[in-house]
């Protein structure tokens, strides 16, 4: 088992390297920041994938932190924590980032009403979906009582990352084992840096039944993009990933005004 991963976290490597244009240093030493930001990255998603049978990765952190940054919330430092969660908690969290459409599936809000009380459950359909609304409640919840909400919102942030990660809203074909982690990092290199390329449009949220709706509404997008992939067996392109990120970013947007944020924070004592 360990050899067929190593071969495959080596196969994987070299097809990111290639894309970089750095295929000509290797095998001689790699340059350093190369390897670390790339082959490690690769190695700890094989390695949680191996110990947790059907987990998924999503877009990578530094994808995830420019989403967060660019919607302006203010502690987008924490944007990646549902991913660290996956490490202790397994399918318990990592079915929260994920759901397994099977194609031609219509994404409504009665669908997604429904996976709410699966949130923070054991389910290999997934509930992506409803864990976006259940966090927004814990966070409104919380917040109400005075007390620190913070990473909830922090959970919240993460999962309407993976909201618009194509392969996240399909089933888990030999496409999708093929190519997630590739488009996991399509555009992560360099992103958080220039996360003011990342495009916000405006999304109005006064009621959970708005929310609900635009949730459908970029799942369906997220969706026939990654069948569209499938069947085409074509890799994302940086312009499809930045607007996928920018549907992201924007319902992250609205999502904090509609919980009282509105790009402000209190430092409470978790």
């Amino acid at each position: 088992m360990t050899g067929l991963m190593n071969e495959t976290l080596m196969i994987k490597f070299l097809a990111i390297a290639a894309k970089h244009g750095r295929t000509a240093e290797y095998p001689p030493p790699l340059a350093a920041g190369f390897f670390k930001k790339y082959f490690l990255h690769a190695y700890l998603a094989f390695a949680v994938m191996a110990a947790f049978p059907g987990f998924s990765s999503a877009w990578f952190d530094e994808t995830h932190l420019a989403i967060a940054k660019a919607a302006g919330y203010p502690k987008w430092y924490n944007a990646a924590g549902a991913d660290i969660a996956k490490i202790k908690a397994g399918d318990v969290e990592s079915h929260n980032h994920r759901v397994n459409n099977p194609p031609g599936t219509l994404i409504t809000p009665e669908m997604i009403m429904g996976q709410i009380k699966k949130y923070n459950q054991i389910n290999r359909k997934g509930q992506l979906y409803g864990a976006i609304i259940q966090s927004t409640r814990d966070y409104i919840r919380v917040k109400a009582k005075g007390k620190y909400g913070e990473y909830h919102m922090a959970y919240c942030a993460h999962y309407v990352g993976d909201l618009t990660m194509p392969l996240h809203n399909i089933v888990m074909n030999d496409f999708n084992k093929k190519h997630h982690l590739t488009i996991d990092g399509i555009i992560d290199n360099g992103i958080l840096n220039n996360y003011k390329k990342i495009q916000i449009y405006s999304i109005r949220i006064r009621s959970e039944a708005d929310l609900v709706k635009e949730v459908a509404r970029i799942a369906n997008l997220s969706m026939k993009l990654g069948y569209e992939l499938s069947a085409k067996e074509r890799l994302l392109t940086r312009a499809e990933a930045y607007q996928q990120v920018g549907h992201s970013a924007s319902l992250l947007k609205a999502i904090l005004e509609y919980a009282g944020r509105q790009g402000t924070t209190t430092e409470e004592t978790p």
